[in-house]
């Protein structure tokens, strides 16, 4: 069985993701981040579209964020984006996600992202902590 507490994404840095100097621009690595949690629940079996447009519609926002810039990446670099769950709450995610050039790590995040519906918390989708708990016991065996 997949390990599902672990995803990686790899991309390329285009222009539009850098700054006058080259160097991709700091804010460009959240919508790194936030695409490679997607990638990562889609591979989950969770299509967020769907959990939106479900009656009640379930969304995802980022509650809490920390982030360490360690080197620069360039246009026309391929960087990885590591995404790793640290914890699974009732209605949260806590996940370290990590931008590597190579060996090289460029960046580091740790997220907090809340599960919503109609503004409010709301325990996470079963799908997602199904998929979880189907990864913890493999890991226990």
């Amino acid at each position: 069985m997949a390990d599902r507490s672990r995803h990686s994404l790899s991309l390329r840095i285009y222009y539009e993701d850098t700054d006058f100097s080259g160097a991709v621009y700091h804010a460009s690595y959240l919508r790194f981040f936030e695409r490679a949690r997607t990638e990562w629940l889609r591979d989950m079996g969770f299509d967020q579209r769907t959990a939106f447009e479900a009656r009640p519609p379930v969304t995802f926002v980022v509650t809490r964020l920390s982030i360490e810039y360690r080197r620069p990446a360039q246009m026309d670099d391929v960087i990885t984006i590591d995404t790793d769950l640290i914890e699974a709450r009732g209605a949260s995610l806590v996940l370290a996600q990590r931008a590597s050039r190579g060996e090289e790590v460029i960046a580091e995040a740790e997220i907090t992202v809340a599960s919503l519906s109609a503004g409010r918390p709301v325990r996470l989708p079963r799908a997602i902590m199904q998929a979880l708990s189907a990864t913890t016991a493999a890991r226990a065996n």
